[in-house]
């Protein structure tokens, strides 16, 4: 029998944690393993229970979701954690994206559709909510038309993907199209060659490609070099 998604519930609010955490009970597959109240708590839990997936709340009492997710980011690339929140601003949307995490949902998602994103992201996919990728387009036309005009300008969903990655990842992403090595990225960046690692392991996981050869030529086909 195959090992169920194992996911943490952040939220200050008791309420809206024992809510998500009945609806996903419901979910083959999925096993709720802890709840934490605020950033901190989340930090903690992580590494007593090991998830698969946080869904974290962004505003949050103690330390935010923004700033656990950064965090938890900088450790590697599990969990994987989802932006759970009411917040449609684009300024929480940014950070929470650039902090590192591979899914933005709002709290009014429907329950299947939030048990597919746990599943999606526990599988290394990245998404976003519909109508925050719509609310991003703008954002990311204006962005392409700033390009020169012989740069290639990426699809609404290519955009999208290119706007999961965090500004240090989407750097990684541009020295690999340019065919440098972990030690070269290490060097040039003043990171390990193990952060270069987990880095590249999240831009192929938001990417959705296999490998760095994959991740360089999709760079590549972007621009982004």
């Amino acid at each position: 029998m195959d090992e169920k998604i194992r996911v943490l519930i952040v939220d200050d609010q008791a309420l809206i944690r024992t809510g998500i955490a009945t609806l996903l009970a419901r979910k083959p597959g999925i096993e709720v393993v802890g709840q934490a109240g605020n950033g901190q708590e989340a930090l903690e839990l992580v590494a007593a229970l090991d998830p698969d997936v946080v869904l974290m709340d962004v505003m949050m009492p103690v330390l935010d979701g923004v700033e656990a997710t950064r965090r938890l980011a900088e450790r590697g690339p599990r969990p994987a954690v989802i932006i759970l929140t009411t917040f449609r601003d684009d300024e929480y949307v940014f950070r929470g994206l650039a902090a590192g995490a591979r899914g933005y949902l709002l709290k009014d998602v429907d329950h299947r559709a939030l048990a597919e994103a746990v599943r999606t992201v526990a599988a290394g996919g990245a998404l976003l909510d519909p109508e925050i990728t719509a609310q991003l387009l703008p954002h990311l036309g204006r962005l392409a038309g700033e390009r020169p005009a012989t740069t290639p300008v990426a699809s609404p969903a290519q955009a999208a993907r290119l706007a999961l990655l965090t500004a240090r990842e989407q750097a990684i992403l541009a020295m690999l199209a340019q065919g440098h090595t972990n030690q070269e990225i290490s060097a040039a960046l003043l990171i390990s060659v193990g952060t270069v690692k987990n880095h590249i392991s999240n831009i192929l996981s938001k990417l959705g490609v296999r490998d760095r050869t994959q991740a360089a030529l999709w760079a590549q086909q972007q621009g982004l070099r």
